[in-house]
């Protein structure tokens, strides 16, 4: 069984690591299936600031991963999303090196549309590199993509986290203009696009500072492995200039539509069929298809059929019938209300069965004294006329708890006889000669659960602090 986060999600086993934090495949309690759960490793005011933002992103498109939901737990805190089990880009070129023009259009595609999606909500992703782009499991069909990671994105308008001088994201997928200390753009992203279309199709990490050296004198050749039609669309969103790329990832992506068609799809047919297979591999021991298999879920509609099944099959058992009636109790304070019920109508069959046969009588003991005889058994006739069972001999009375200061058993305090103590010294409760004495009995207090630790609250303290400065900054320029 793997640590329950939140009392909702149970970490199954570390599927992959980013900058901030490890990223697990997770078990939620509440919607019952898996989900990737990244939980942050690090709980400084900077860094939580970067994890609200990244945890408030709420995109939904078929090719954008954004986080679905967050829960904090004592010093951590973590976000989910869904389950993407076909790896990376990285993974996929590492596998079968270059990719032929066509899939690359395709994959292409699909990343400029969820990237418009981005751009619609006024955010700039910042970080677009292969590993951030995830493959969903699809074997030999139509891949799908997904547009993943978005700790460091940024929406136009919002404050910065870093310094000015401080440039953020993967060297190597910076934008020239970025590395001339300017702002990140739309434009930026678009830049990155075209160099994770040429890692795909060359099947090698671009080299971006002889890149930028080869448009001096204009767009080169086409690079040696690359269809002319790809590379004009590639070589326009690898411009150093932003103001001579593509405006918006929707014009790039009309304009990539028209060099698919263009491309020889004859010149791809023999190529090696690309699979994208699974990368996340079998569930440990101890966890299904359908959650952890050693345990049923939290919640309470179990926790009330499981007493609703102990109360139906214990109240059901007769006195012939008793040994039956506990095992049936046994059995479904773990089950359902159904089963519950058939080990009901156990305990009744049980109930209504003869009465065994007289034991025989009680022989001498080895020491030479006799025990007493057993109680007369209850005739069925008498049962079912509501008369009472004889008493067993030697029991004690139970005296009635005397009247006190102290407060009622449900309020906190048990009260017990007095003769159920060990002797006590004379004059205290529990000597003999006092059998109806009532000895208090204080319940322990429950738990109280400290709140948060200084060093959380007081970073949260302050981001809510930035917040609302950011806020009335934002009203005052409107203004």
């Amino acid at each position: 069984m793997g640590e329950i986060f939140a009392g909702r999600y149970e970490l199954v086993d570390p599927i992959g690591r980013g900058g901030a934090g490890l990223v697990w495949r997770a078990w939620d309690h509440r919607r019952r299936r898996y989900v990737a759960a990244k939980v942050l490793q690090q709980s400084d005011a900077h860094t939580l600031l970067r994890f609200v933002r990244e945890q408030s992103l709420r995109i939904d498109h078929p090719h954008v991963l954004a986080p679905a939901s967050w829960a904090a737990d004592d010093e951590q805190v973590l976000f989910t999303m869904d389950l993407v089990r076909g790896g990376s880009l990285a993974h996929l070129v590492g596998d079968y090196g270059a990719l032929p023009p066509t899939f690359v259009c395709t994959l292409l595609d699909q990343l400029l549309s969820g990237l418009a999606a981005v751009h619609a909500e006024d955010v700039v992703h910042r970080d677009i590199k292969p590993a951030n782009i995830l493959l969903d499991c699809t074997g030999t069909g139509r891949p799908h993509l997904r547009l993943s990671d978005f700790g460091i994105s940024m929406r136009k308008g919002e404050p910065r986290l870093t310094e000015t001088n401080y440039v953020v994201g993967t060297p190597g997928y910076f934008a020239p203009e970025q590395m001339l200390e300017a702002e990140a753009d739309f434009a930026s992203d678009l830049y990155a696009v075209g160099l994770v279309g040429l890692y795909l199709v060359t099947g090698r990490k671009p080299d971006a500072q002889a890149l930028f050296e080869e448009y001096e004198h204009g767009m080169p050749a086409a690079p040696e492995g690359v269809a002319e039609p790809l590379w004009q669309v590639l070589g326009q969103l690898l411009q150093p200039d932003p103001a001579v790329r593509f405006r918006t990832a929707t014009g790039a992506r009309k304009a990539l539509a028209a060099a698919a068609e263009l491309l020889d799809g004859d010149a791809t047919v023999e190529q090696e069929a690309v699979e994208v297979f699974d990368h996340i591999g079998p569930l440990p021991e101890g966890f299904g298809p359908d959650g952890p298999l050693d345990s049923a879920s939290p919640g309470p509609d179990t926790a009330a059929g499981s007493a609703t099944a102990r109360t139906a099959a214990g109240s059901t058992t007769g006195t012939a019938g008793s040994t039956t009636g506990t095992a049936a109790g046994t059995a479904a304070g773990s089950g359902t209300t159904g089963t519950a019920t058939e080990e009901t109508a156990t305990g009744t069959e049980a109930a209504a069965a003869p009465a065994p046969e007289t034991a025989p009588a009680p022989q001498p003991s080895d020491t030479g004294s006799f025990p007493l005889q057993p109680p007369a058994p209850v005739p069925a006739a008498a049962a079912t006329a509501g008369q009472p069972a004889p008493q067993q001999p030697n029991t004690p009375p139970t005296a009635p708890p005397r009247p006190g200061p102290y407060p009622a058993a449900d309020q906190g305090t048990r009260a017990y006889p007095a003769y159920g103590y060990p002797p006590g010294q004379p004059g205290q409760p529990g000597q003999p000669g006092q059998p109806g004495q009532v000895v208090p009995v204080q319940a322990p207090a429950p738990a109280r659960r400290p709140g948060p630790p200084l060093k959380v609250a007081v970073p949260m303290l302050l981001v809510a602090l930035l917040c609302l400065a950011t806020g009335v900054w934002a009203l005052s320029a409107a203004a």
